[in-house]
């Protein structure tokens, strides 16, 4: 267990608390290009902080503060000029590295703007999302990982959860809740809605393994019925450090995203990118699909019939924010343990003013690509049917057109459905 002091240095998220200084130094999505296309203005929280984000004339993007340092309005409610962002109360601009610019009330000769300064970040687009980072300059590499830039169509599921990221990100290393809460509950939920739950989910953990990597921690399993040689242990898949998970399998990329709004929410997305082999052209996209997937019912009870749904109870009945000086750490849970001595590490070397080692870049990259299971489960186009209608894809406006893209790819291949004694995707 933790002392409760622990317990605050690992989840508390804002300004000037040891792990939001540490989260700082890494960008987030924030919203859909969509969304700025439709209104060029958005009000966004991140690690406990309200900003304005707005695209710029020139197509670029830009992030400050939410409250206009003159008289605090909101600068959602502002205007978008070439130079950057005016205040719609008193008309004081603002450019995208927070210097103000502009005060048209002020006597004409006036220094006064020049002391004026706004807290600003940075943004910009990747993947059809726009990233921010608010913190520190110089700011990082933007890391370009496989998922967001490989070609492939791709679907975005998201919902806003009312509890802390660490006890999702958590959750990524901790693979004997497969067989647990995937296998055994599942095969519950289903006795008693009369379905057949995943039987794959059921199968007994032989072996886990968790290495330390450039990106994070690589998370690998054997088992019943495995070797060595699978993929689920050859290759594994990575949480991407400090707020990703990777997984995949069948032509089905997808990136597991927990971005910190504040100490007790958590903007939860699974971005998937749908590449089948068999084929190499795809439906027509401006944006990826996005959508909210769907975790509790009108009577106040969790959705637990889907994979996504089983976990978001598990996290969210937690509590806002677990008390881990309560609990009680056996083996089983070694990546939990690896995991939070990680952030321990990391949040010591900035606070000696150095740059994280973990999930931080500051080398350009144009594809970063991240290792992960391809054979898992048998992979074919059972697997990836059963992943989009008992995965949060079943709530996917393109959910039809994802299971024809993945149909087509199997008659391309000479594969039919029914050929592979599999049924859903991995944690």
């Amino acid at each position: 267990m933790l002392s409760k002091e622990q317990n605050e240095a690992l989840t508390r998220v804002g300004p000037g608390t040891p792990m939001g200084e540490l989260l700082r130094r890494y960008w987030y999505p924030v919203a859909f290009v969509r969304e700025l296309d439709e209104w060029p203005i958005k009000k966004v929280r991140l690690l406990g902080e309200d900003f304005a984000l707005w695209k710029t004339p020139q197509g670029g993007y830009g992030i400050m503060q939410e409250r206009c340092p003159h008289r605090h309005a909101s600068m959602v409610y502002g205007v978008i000029e070439e130079g950057g962002l005016r205040c719609g109360y008193h008309g004081w601009l603002f450019d995208c590295e927070g210097a103000c610019v502009d005060q048209p009330a002020e006597p004409e000769k006036s220094t006064f703007k020049d002391n004026v300064r706004a807290q600003a970040g940075k943004a910009q687009e990747l993947g059809g999302m726009v990233w921010a980072y608010i913190g520190p300059d110089p700011a990082p590499e933007l890391p370009r990982f496989d998922v967001y830039v490989d070609d492939g169509f791709k679907d975005v599921g998201h919902s806003m959860l009312p509890c802390n990221w660490l006890q999702i990100m958590e959750n990524s290393v901790d693979p004997h809740h497969v067989e647990w809460l995937h296998g055994r509950y599942f095969q519950f939920i289903g006795e008693q809605k009369g379905f057949l739950a995943p039987p794959s989910f059921q199968k007994k953990h032989v072996k886990v393994g968790f290495d330390p990597m450039e990106w994070g921690i690589l998370k690998r399993r054997v088992l019943e019925g495995q070797t060595e040689e699978d993929d689920d242990w050859a290759v594994g898949h990575p949480l991407v450090f400090p707020y990703c998970m990777r997984v995949g399998g069948a032509g089905i990329d997808q990136m597991q995203i927990r971005v910190p709004i504040d100490d007790t929410h958590t903007w939860a997305l699974f971005y998937a990118n749908h590449h089948p082999e068999g084929i190499d052209e795809y439906p027509d996209q401006i944006y990826p699909t996005d959508y909210e997937y769907q975790w509790i019912d009108d009577q106040g009870n969790f959705i637990v019939d889907y994979i996504e749904g089983q976990d978001v109870m598990a996290w969210v009945t937690q509590g806002d924010i677990t008390d881990r000086t309560a609990e009680h750490i056996g083996k089983s849970d070694i990546g939990v343990v690896m995991l939070r001595r990680m952030f321990r590490e990391q949040m010591a070397l900035v606070a000696e003013g150095k740059d994280p080692t973990v999930g931080f870049t500051r080398e350009p990259h144009e594809r970063i690509e991240l290792p992960c299971e391809k054979n898992k489960f048998g992979a074919g186009v059972d697997f990836a049917l059963a992943w989009l209608e008992m995965g949060s894809s079943r709530y996917s406006p393109a959910l039809d057109t994802l299971k024809k893209l993945h149909i087509q790819a199997a008659a391309a291949r000479g594969e039919l459905p029914g050929q592979h004694n599999v049924d859903t995707p991995g944690q």
